[in-house]
């Protein structure tokens, strides 16, 4: 099941989201897509991906999650094999803001048949091995690049996307049907869901629930901005371009490794301390950046690597632990929804410091900060985790107001 729905996240996440970003600059020398059209883009798919988050939190629970999961690989296979032949701007913008609404509620689906179909034991392993795709899908962009595109043509790198999304089409619905009795809760009961009202009181009040957006707000307001500036930052300090290639590097091969092991370490040790172990090293990875980018730029990759990719498994895992599989996947989408809202808030503050102060310092010390107050929440996690849960699959909020 990891292996699967690690191959969906490459397909959805890898391909769907960011395999346009590494295609683009090869893609403009055919095709005219200007400035206003790449600002529109990715505007667009960032709203696509907090809608597609959204719509899953508050109506995902009255869809068939299996069904789900194989229409979102259909459609993203579709559209794979449709950018290919697309050479009207408009199209391609239409087409990758479908793309990143499809990817939204695919996680969102493969997390809860995870965390209904996964022993309790292995489900964060399970959870951030998927997660970790992504990492996946980062590194084969690359080799599409290096190896298919200077001979063949952008065209062909879609439609392997494309061919590569069908078989994960085929494996799915082959696991999907064989598929056991679900773990997540005993067979007679019935599996409830929170209502949109009760889901808002959730995830204002209970712990877990409000604990789980906090850290996702928290993390796309340190990443989002890190990646898109990253490398502006390394060319006014005057250093190679090839720095910002070899740190991208270190963070897919990080993420690619680090979700299998940190997900064991949530199941085995707790999601206290997995939680901190990721967040302590991405803080520690950005507080040597800041220090001195030329020497610690590629510890930065190792710690946002550490982080970003298997957070989302570890989260999903800890949320798992006190709500059914249902609520776990309202939740969970709810979470990408404040990470967007984090990632947004993050970029128009580095703008301003950028503005105010003409300069990137500023920024990277600001993402810094947010990055130890990761870490010290991780830290609080684990020093006041409540008890698990005595029946898996039940809901046992723990209310933020005594």
């Amino acid at each position: 099941m990891a292996v699967i729905f690690g191959m969906n996240q490459i397909v959805s996440h890898g391909f769907g989201m960011f395999l346009f970003a590494a295609l683009v600059p090869l893609m403009r020398e055919s095709i005219a897509l200007g400035h206003w059209h790449l600002a529109a883009i990715g505007a667009l798919t960032q709203l696509a991906y907090l809608t597609g988050a959204m719509l899953l939190g508050l109506l995902g629970h009255r869809l068939n999650t299996a069904r789900l999961a194989l229409a979102t690989g259909g459609l993203t296979t579709a559209l794979l094999f449709t950018m290919a032949q697309l050479e009207n701007p408009l199209f391609i913008m239409l087409t990758l803001t479908c793309l990143a609404a499809s990817a939204a509620i695919s996680w969102g689906a493969l997390v809860e048949i995870i965390s209904r179909h996964a022993r309790p034991e292995q489900r964060s392993t399970c959870l951030s091995t998927v997660s970790s795709g992504t990492a996946w899908g980062y590194g084969l962009n690359g080799l599409l690049i290096l190896l298919v595109v200077p001979s063949l043509g952008w065209q062909l790198a879609w439609q392997l996307a494309g061919a590569a999304g069908l078989l994960v089409m085929a494996l799915t619905w082959h696991l999907l049907r064989h598929l056991g009795t679900p773990l997540a809760m005993p067979a007679t009961a019935p599996e409830p869901a929170l209502p949109a009202k009760k889901l808002l009181f959730a995830l204002c009040r209970e712990r877990t629930a409000f604990l789980a957006c906090l850290i996702c707000f928290l993390a796309g307001f340190s990443t989002m901005p890190f990646s898109s500036w990253l490398n502006v930052y390394l060319d006014q300090r005057g250093l190679p371009a090839s720095l910002g290639g070899y740190t991208w590097t270190m963070v897919g091969i990080t993420g690619m490794v680090a979700g299998l092991l940190t997900g064991r370490l949530a199941d085995r040790r707790g999601h206290g301390v997995a939680l901190l172990v990721i967040f302590c090293g991405f803080a520690l990875g950005l507080l040597a950046f800041v220090y001195d980018p030329a020497r610690f730029a590629l510890v930065a990759g190792f710690g946002y690597g550490l982080m970003y990719f298997p957070m989302w498994g570890i989260v999903a895992g800890w949320v798992g632990k006190q709500y059914c599989a249902t609520t776990t996947m309202q939740i969970s989408g709810f979470c990408m929804v404040t990470f967007g809202l984090g990632g947004t808030l993050g970029n128009l503050l580095a703008g301003y410091l950028r503005t105010s102060t003409g300069s990137l310092d500023a920024i990277f010390v600001t993402l810094a900060g947010a990055s130890v107050l990761l870490a010290m929440l991780g830290g609080w996690i684990l020093g006041s985790s409540p008890a698990a849960p005595a029946q898996p699959g039940t809901s046992v909020p723990e209310t933020l107001a005594p």
